[in-house]
């Protein structure tokens, strides 16, 4: 279900300075740290204090944060709603009836608890760490199992983060309902807000939260400007992921979500239903990548990097 090919590896050795990158991880207290190049780059967030695990901050390749402080810090000025927006984050609002993406209180929404510490691979020119959650209910039962591995990369001037995730059926079937909220999103810093200057546009062109939101697309790219620099954040949804390409939960504050369920609720149509139930001993995966790159959308040649991406298998 989870893998990763020779061949994209040697696709992405083709970009300048890949090569020289070497990612490597630190293990702190309830979160390990990610570096390219001895710089740090993020962080995998596991520890119990939360109720799902989540990558925060990302960097861009100059150091940049480009995600939400809030909950880890508090920065004045910057927005604190939404306090399960964090960085990069899986979520569904509806497994078995049960609320797995909101964190309302622990009697209320469900848990996504790491089984053990994640493992990692430090590597040149990717590393790679993999984690098993469970999913957890407000009445302590287990309803079935994510598996999740992230592989980090430099690509010439762009970061990647390639997403692979599971739901597992090992617990009984698993149903998961129709909602807008669900699935991979990413929390991106309040200077990626529309109506602070960002521009959102996704893979057929249109731009702007109000035409983007509920659309099907490839891809959908966040840019803009943090503190002088100009900086973008896309991520793709791979052609073999079910239901190809996803729907999307992009929203103007800075939340893209690539999710593949809100069918009734992007559609308006009632008589349409995007739930899927996963049947004992079944899974469902999918593939995302995530690219952090300098400058505009304008500045990136993003179709190529797509279509890299969509090659790989």
């Amino acid at each position: 279900m989870i893998r990763t090919t020779l061949f994209s590896l040697l696709i992405l050795a083709g970009f300048p300075g890949t090569l020289s990158a070497q990612t490597s991880f630190r293990q702190a207290d309830g979160k390990i740290e990610v570096a390219i190049d001895g710089r740090p780059f993020t962080a995998f967030h596991y520890s119990t204090t939360w109720d799902k695990p989540f990558l925060h901050p990302l960097r861009a390749p100059s150091g940049l944060v480009i995600t939400r402080g809030f909950p880890l810090e508090e920065i004045e000025g910057e927005t604190t709603d939404h306090r399960w927006q964090r960085g990069i984050f899986l979520g569904h609002d509806s497994i078995n009836g049960v609320d797995f993406w909101r964190e309302r209180s622990r009697d209320k929404t469900g848990r996504m608890v790491c089984r053990s510490t994640p493992t990692t691979r430090a590597g040149r020119p990717a590393g790679t760490l993999s984690a098993i959650y469970e999913l957890v209910t407000p009445q302590d039962d287990v309803l079935g199992t994510v598996r999740q591995r992230f592989t980090f990369r430099r690509a010439g001037s762009n970061y990647l983060i390639d997403v692979e995730t599971a739901i597992v059926a090992d617990r009984g079937a698993l149903k998961l309902g129709d909602t807008e909220e669900a699935m991979l999103g990413l929390r991106l810093a309040d200077e990626f807000r529309e109506d602070r200057g960002a521009t959102l546009t996704n893979s057929d062109g249109l731009v702007g939260a109000k035409n983007i939101w509920g659309k099907r697309a490839r891809w959908v790219d966040y840019s803009t400007t943090v503190k002088g620099e100009k900086v973008g954040v896309a991520l793709f949804d791979h052609p073999t992921n079910p239901r190809h390409p996803t729907y999307w939960h992009a929203r103007g504050y800075g939340l893209n979500a690539a999710n593949i369920f809100g069918e009734r609720r992007f559609t308006r149509d009632k008589t349409r239903d995007g739930s899927m139930t996963i049947s004992v001993g079944g899974a469902l995966s999918f593939r995302h990548r995530v690219v952090i790159h300098p400058g505009g959308l304008e500045s990136v040649n993003i179709e190529e990097l797509y279509g890299a991406f969509a090659r790989e298998r």
